[in-house]
């Protein structure tokens, strides 16, 4: 695998594919080996349009994993003028036809796994490549690297905190040591629940819209930030599954599951991304949404609690490393 990302007669887009199709393999198994009970049922489609298709991986009801979803989707297609039109702030080069539409190819690798023991953490994971095309020459004329990973828990253990951004940053620091404490920044303000004033988890790494560096060089970054979270959330899940756990507990992650839910349906670009495309496979963008959630009216933890000190972290983002 290493030796075909470095091939540059290789369309990057190939390479990618090749990348995530891996790793949705890879990171499956590593989750599969945790739960004794339920297996990851593979659902491959195709786009009703016949522009592309993907994988999707689900596990459900297990005894360790509540939900765990990693999909990946091949596609390429046609952007409606308003897209184009957004898109255009980040990439002036971008040139649509007559009719204000552009084409693109877009493959990616998302996934979400939702625990059972309200001590094991939600994680969220994204890669995506994404290019346009010239309306006249058919040539890409644009193209850009987006993603990250995030860390949600329910309850607060930093030595978790840290081993997670610690691995994300020695990953980011072979490439460019500038990268970690800006991606750290733009995670913080990105997964942040503005109508709730905190942030959805205790962060991790995000960007977006990269194309500041060749697409060899930040298809080998991806590649490092894939195995950095491999590197962190597998053990981080491996010594928090067993914690013996409460109803009070189980209760204050059904309550921490419905902000997540909040902030992916109301304020998550991909999502609304997703949702706006034409043809797109509604089950698999909202692949993430846990099985279960509570929303409590005007519910605040108790002062001093375990529950409170998350809430205090998740208002006031700290430097983990």
């Amino acid at each position: 695998m290493e030796t075909r990302l470095k091939d540059t007669l290789i369309p990057v887009r190939d390479r990618m594919e090749e990348l995530i199709r891996f790793k949705q393999k890879q990171i499956a198994a590593a989750l599969q080996a945790l739960e004794p009970q339920k297996t990851f049922h593979v659902d491959e489609w195709d786009r009703e349009d016949g522009k592309g298709g993907g994988v999707t991986m689900v596990l459900q009801d297990g005894k360790v994993i509540e939900k765990a979803g990693i999909g990946i989707s091949i596609i390429h297609g046609v952007l409606p003028p308003a897209a184009v039109a957004r898109m255009k702030v980040n990439h002036k080069n971008l040139k649509a036809a007559v009719d204000g539409t552009i084409e693109f190819k877009v493959c990616g690798l998302s996934m979400i796994v939702h625990c059972t023991n309200p001590h094991a953490p939600t994680v969220h994971l994204n890669y995506r490549y994404f290019q346009t095309s010239d309306p006249e020459t058919g040539k890409s004329d644009a193209w850009w690297f987006g993603g990250g990973a995030d860390l949600t828990p329910t309850y607060l253990y930093e030595d978790d905190a840290k081993l997670f951004h610690q691995c994300h940053k020695d990953a980011l620091d072979k490439f460019d040591v500038s990268l970690y404490p800006k991606y750290k920044s733009w995670c913080d303000e990105y997964f942040y629940i503005k109508h709730r004033n905190e942030a959805r988890g205790i962060g991790g790494i995000f960007f977006d819209d990269v194309d500041i560096k060749s697409a060899d060089e930040l298809l080998l970054m991806v590649n490092e930030c894939l195995g950095a979270f491999l590197a962190a959330y597998i053990p981080i899940l491996a010594r928090r599954i067993h914690t013996p756990f409460t109803d009070a507990e189980k209760h204050w992650q059904q309550v921490r599951r419905g902000r997540y839910v909040e902030f992916n349906l109301v304020i998550d670009r991909g999502t609304q991304f997703g949702l706006q495309t034409p043809g797109a496979r509604i089950e698999s963008i909202l692949m993430s949404l846990p099985l279960n959630a509570t929303w409590i009216y005007d519910h605040h933890p108790e002062p001093g609690s375990r529950e409170e000190q998350l809430v205090e972290v998740l208002k006031n983002p700290k430097q983990w490393i």
